[in-house]
């Protein structure tokens, strides 16, 4: 089990949240394939609308919140069709009732920002991997009780799955 946070609008993230599922980069499937069930997903939104335009990126769209924490469930991607030819695919979420929360007030406590000037950077691949200390302090933040995987419990996982390949 690993961690995640993943990347988009709060108002995006807010119809995922309330139909179940999450949706990454544009709703390409490989993204949504590194994730396996019982993964823990958090959301971190920089704007509260899509940006349509330049203007969309201006401090009065600035969100710059936690929006949605939760565990991925047991499914694969699948494909959905929004509109005439735009078919996303998506993956089936177990998310919590949580407030937003600014990640500005965590910025020096989190692994993958604290120190970095340009933290920002690796959120611009839409989804990647954080630490179990990342996932807690965040979930906490969030006032949730979700249970990150740590990393004794990823290299169990790990070793549980080379055993079962033999």
């Amino acid at each position: 089990m690993k961690n995640w946070i993943a990347v988009a609008s709060a108002d995006h993230v807010a119809i995922g949240h309330a139909q179940g599922f999450m949706q990454v980069c544009h709703g390409k499937v490989a993204p949504l394939r590194r994730l396996q069930a019982g993964d823990c997903v958090v959301y971190y939104s920089p704007t509260q609308t899509m940006a349509s335009s330049a203007s969309s990126f201006s401090s009065k769209n600035k969100l710059q919140n936690f929006t949605a924490i939760g565990t991925v469930r047991e499914s694969v991607p699948y494909q959905v069709e929004m509109a005439p030819g735009f078919c996303p695919f998506r993956r089936d979420v177990d998310w919590l009732n949580a407030p937003p929360t600014s990640i500005l007030s965590l910025l020096d406590q989190l692994e993958f920002s604290r120190g970095k000037k340009n933290w920002g950077y690796q959120l611009r691949f839409g989804l990647f991997e954080i630490s179990a200390h990342d996932m807690a302090l965040i979930a906490a933040a969030m006032s949730t009780d979700i249970k990150a995987p740590t990393q004794l419990q990823n290299q169990q996982a790990d070793l549980l799955l080379e055993i079962l390949e033999d």
